[in-house]
Parts: C-alpha cells; structure tokens; sequence
C-alpha cells in the first residue's frame, strides 16, 4: 500500500470549512479489461466507488476498432449515479479518443468540448467547465502520445486552448495518463511555477506498479491535500493501470 502524500505547496487541512473540496482522480480503464482477461464495466464503476472521487477523467474509454462503442454502457453509468461530460461525437460513444469524465450529482456541467491534439496515434483531450459553491471550475482529461516529441507538443496544445477560453484565468486542474516516465522533465517541463505537478505515486502496471504516468496537474489556485494511488484486490485486477487521486481545495474568495 502506497501511503497517501501531501503536496508541499499548501497543506490541505487549512483549507477545511472553507471554499470549495473536491476529490479528483484519473484512471486509464483499458477498454473495460481487466487482468484477467475479462471486460468488465461494472468492475470498473465499483472501483470508482471506491476512490470516493467527485470528478474522474476516464482513458480509453471506449474500445478501439470500429463504431468506437463505449467500454461503459450509458445506462449503466447513471445507475452509479454519475453525470457524464457531454463530449462524445459518435452515438455509441462516452468520449473523445477515448477520454471521457465523469461528475457527481451536484456539480453543475457549465461546458464541454472535445480538444484536438497533434497526434499520430488516436489521443485526444477533453474540457469541462464545472460550477459548485459559485465557483467555476475547468477541468482538462487527456490521454497523450507515446512519442516524447508528440507529448511536449501535445501540452502545448492543451495550453494554448486554455489561454483562449473565457475565464482563461479560471483554477484549473489537468489530468490524465501522461505517458511521461521522466518525474520533471519531458512534456512535464511546459508548466512553470503557476502550476503544480501532482505525482501520487506508481500506477502502471497495476499488479506490481513501477511507473508514475498518470498525474493530477493544478493551477496555482488550489490547496493540495493527499494524494495517492488507489490500491485494492478490485483495481489490480480492473485494469493494466491504477487509479491516482489527488484532494484540492479553493480558498474562500
């Protein structure tokens, strides 16, 4: 079990009582296979239970070939009482490139929209504008290349479509699986002190993890609490990936 840690740029519990909490996380689900072989949705959503998580960005959410259907039924993902980000442009589909969010009952969904990435592979990235307690929140998922080049290129992309929305000054959270092996360098290298890089642990391969490529990146807005990777007999199974985590926290204007 990897203890939880805490990010040194601002402790958590100061911020308790006060402004906005929110518990994010983000899990590479592979398609819904786990393991052992076995597709299997429901698995997956027992296993965002656990993670007590508010707002979850998704990889490969849908399958590969083909229509593209997605790993998780529509249906069954509004019986575990989750909204889905409305990004998907196919009928069968949760996602964009297999990226896909999802939100507690009680947060608003402002906007949402696919962002298209240079790419050789099928990635993409999608962004959401959430409100709770008045506050409007952004919130990017993504999925980035497996060429270092390409991910560096990729950020910027993400970047540059952030600078021209509306309320580009907006607290901003990123997150998804990185690909990145590097802990500051590579595509990581793009976010200069007005971000934080959250790294909660290893998460890739889920049986016995030895990578940290899925990450949780914060504007300078929030407090960061705990953060960690999600281990439990359910999510070594559930996917090649584990779920990370990170607790944040936006201060009372």
């Amino acid at each position: 079990m990897v203890r939880p840690k805490k990010c040194s740029q601002s402790p958590f519990r100061a911020c308790l009582g006060q402004g906005v909490q929110l518990k994010f996380a983000s899990y590479n689900i592979h398609k819904a296979v786990g393991t052992d072989g076995r597709r299997d949705p429901e698995r997956i959503l027992a296993i965002l239970h656990e993670t007590g998580a508010d707002v979850v960005a998704l990889q490969e959410a849908d399958r590969r070939l083909g229509r593209r259907p997605t790993s998780l039924p529509h249906q069954m993902v509004e019986a575990h009482h989750w909204q889905l980000v409305p990004v998907a442009v196919r009928p069968d589909s949760i996602g964009w490139h297999g990226n896909a969010m999802l939100v507690r009952h009680g947060i608003e969904i402002v906007d949402a929209t696919p962002v298209d990435l240079p790419r050789i592979e099928p990635r993409g990235a999608i962004r959401a504008d959430l409100r709770l307690g008045g506050r409007l929140v952004r919130v990017v998922g993504m999925h980035l290349d497996l060429s270092g080049l390409r991910r560096r290129h990729q950020i910027q992309s993400v970047l540059s479509h952030l600078a021209q929305c509306s309320n580009p000054a907006a607290p901003t959270v990123l997150m998804g699986d990185l690909n990145e092996w590097s802990a500051q360098r590579g595509c990581l290298s793009a976010f200069d002190r007005s971000w934080q890089v959250i790294s909660p642990g290893f998460s890739f391969p889920s049986r016995r993890p030895v990578a940290r490529l899925d990450r949780i990146i914060a504007s300078a807005h929030w407090a960061c609490g705990a953060s960690g990777v999600h281990h439990s007999a359910l999510a070594a199974r559930g996917s090649d990936h584990l779920p990370v985590w990170a607790d944040l926290a936006l201060p009372e204007n």
